[in-house]
């Protein structure tokens, strides 16, 4: 949908600070991602054909090729524009560039001949093109060339495609990894390591994912994907509330079946307005267009927790509707609405189960820096938010939950080769018809570094705090922090802060091949301050087409 509003409206992803890679996170394969590199390098958009010089925003009558310029634009009609009525007389161009500018006038002035209107066209001015087409005669000759491999080539491709209207792409992670030996204070927590990690054997976790993406109109399309996934990190402790502390991007077990990730629809109803509907794949992590240019499960950051703000994650919605509006070319706001059915056997519908509601309101107020602010209200039927990062489950009893959280992402690009960001975002949840409320916090800084020491390649660090409850007082001992310590029934929040620290390098082998080595460091997971501290090692590889 994103992709669709900005090739209508010809906004630059610069400009709006966004960019989908052909490889994306396993979230999404399709719009509302960000790229690889980090890069925000523009290249040149498609020119258009101008009637008139007064359609040149850039062209003064005082510039000294005016004159030239209107008269090749209105007695010619061979001088093409930007999209965005700009003519960048100063940017360097290329001999070919020029041989198909003269190429153009060439072709137009035999079509003036060829209806009787010879008599626009002068012996000097033919003089002159007939030097320049001599002078450039191998500039042309190589772009006729040029022209019949590319038309070889389509014709190749359009006997040999998957479908004329549906493109089939895939993407497979597959990653090694290992963690320290540690221990837990965790059966209670009460100052005393009693109990061991049982998941710190190597093993391998992999995600497969194909994709369909089928045109239904020139505004239109739907998108079909599927998700096969093996193995897992597994909890550090079997009977610790919190979430595992070690999720990585690419983790998620389907139980040895196929399934539908996603189901949507996407329409572009004006040029700068997209509605995105589906039974599955409709969420915040699809909906919104995210700031961190290098996010994603396959070839950004490692680790769950350092893809985004973990409240973007919050209810984990399958069917809903969510919309996308361009403002103004620095702005841009996006909405969803989803539920996610997490009990099939209750049956539930669009409008009961886990539900979710996500506003993002996305600012560029320059070409290298971008700010996100969100909205996010949750009804949880059990409690858990779903984000599947630290402090996620909220009520020891299970008991249901209504959430309102807010959020920022910013991202600073320092230079071409260096990125600096950093979200924060506050959770406030209480169990409906009660007394009470818990309050949870999370932040990240990172650093990203573009083409670091080979053009491709992309090294991070990223150092933050996962959600932590700091306050709970909720009633009929539904606190988590007091149900892990002694289960007294007191309020409070959870005595220490568990402190991530993530590096890694990836090495970009081939446009489709990446291979990413990297290092997580935990310090009090669990927001336990006497558990051990714990360092996962991986080697992750992706391989899209």
């Amino acid at each position: 949908m994103c992709l669709l509003i900005l090739e209508a409206a010809g906004f630059t992803q610069k400009a709006i600070a966004q960019e989908y890679p052909l490889l994306e996170s396993p979230e999404r394969n399709v719009s509302f991602s960000s790229p690889v590199d980090g890069s925000a390098a523009e290249k040149p958009e498609p020119m258009a054909q101008v009637t008139s010089v007064s359609q040149l925003q850039d062209v003064e009558s005082t510039d000294w090729a005016f004159q030239a310029l209107q008269s090749l634009v209105e007695r010619y009609g061979c001088i093409a524009g930007y999209p965005n009525s700009t003519y960048q007389g100063n940017r360097s161009l290329t001999r070919y560039e020029f041989a198909a500018g003269i190429n153009a006038c060439l072709s137009r002035i035999n079509e003036l001949i060829a209806t009787a209107s010879n008599d626009l066209v002068t012996k000097e001015d033919l003089a002159k093109l007939q030097q320049l087409q001599e002078e450039f005669g191998a500039e042309l000759a190589t772009l006729r060339g040029r022209v019949d491999r590319l038309e070889a080539r389509s014709s190749v491709i359009a006997s040999q495609q998957f479908s004329p209207t549906t493109k089939f792409s895939g993407l497979l992670i597959t990653g090694v990894q290992g963690r320290s030996h540690n221990r837990g204070d965790v059966n209670p927590r009460d100052g005393k390591k009693d109990t061991d990690d049982a998941g710190k054997n190597i093993n391998v976790i992999s995600l497969a994912q194909l994709s369909l993406n089928s045109q239904i109109t020139p505004r239109s399309y739907l998108v079909t994907s599927l998700w096969y996934g093996v193995g897992s990190t597994a909890p550090r402790f079997t009977n610790s509330v919190s979430r595992n502390d070690l999720s990585l991007s690419y983790e998620y077990p389907t139980g040895d079946e196929v399934i539908i990730n996603d189901l949507s629809y996407h329409w572009l109803v004006t040029d700068n307005l997209a509605v995105m509907f589906g039974t599955e794949g409709i969420n915040m992590i699809t909906a919104f267009r995210g700031p961190n240019r290098v996010e994603s499960a396959a070839t950004g950051a490692l680790s769950q927790f350092a893809q985004r703000n973990p409240l973007l994650d919050i209810g984990f919605g399958e069917a809903g509707v969510a919309i996308d509006w361009q403002i103004s070319k620095r702005m841009s706001l996006q909405a969803v609405y989803s539920s996610y059915r997490a009990n099939p056997a209750k049956k539930p519908g669009f409008i009961d189960g886990n539900t979710t509601t996500g506003v993002q309101l996305l600012l560029t107020p320059s070409d290298n820096l971008d700010l996100s602010l969100y909205y996010v209200n949750n009804y949880s039927p059990d409690g858990c938010l779903l984000t599947f990062v630290g402090d996620d489950c909220l009520t020891a009893n299970s008991n249901p939950l209504q959430t309102n959280a807010v959020g920022t992402t910013l991202t600073w690009q320092i230079s071409p080769r260096v990125t600096f960001g950093a979200w924060g975002g506050y959770t406030n949840s209480y169990i409906p018809g009660s007394s009470g409320n818990v309050e949870t916090t999370n932040y990240m800084v990172f650093m990203n570094f573009p083409d670091l020491f080979a053009k491709g390649n992309l090294g991070g660090i990223y150092i933050g705090q996962p959600p932590k409850i700091i306050s709970s007082d909720l009633a009929d001992g539904s606190n988590v922090p007091d149900s892990i310590n002694s289960g007294r029934g007191l309020a409070g929040g959870q005595p220490g802060t568990t402190t991530q620290i993530e590096a890694f390098y990836r090495f970009q082998l081939t446009d489709n091949i990446s291979l990413t080595p990297g290092i997580i460091h935990i310090l009090e997971p669990g927001h336990t301050p006497d558990s051990d501290p714990v360092t996962i090692g991986i080697l992750r590889s992706s391989f899209s087409f």
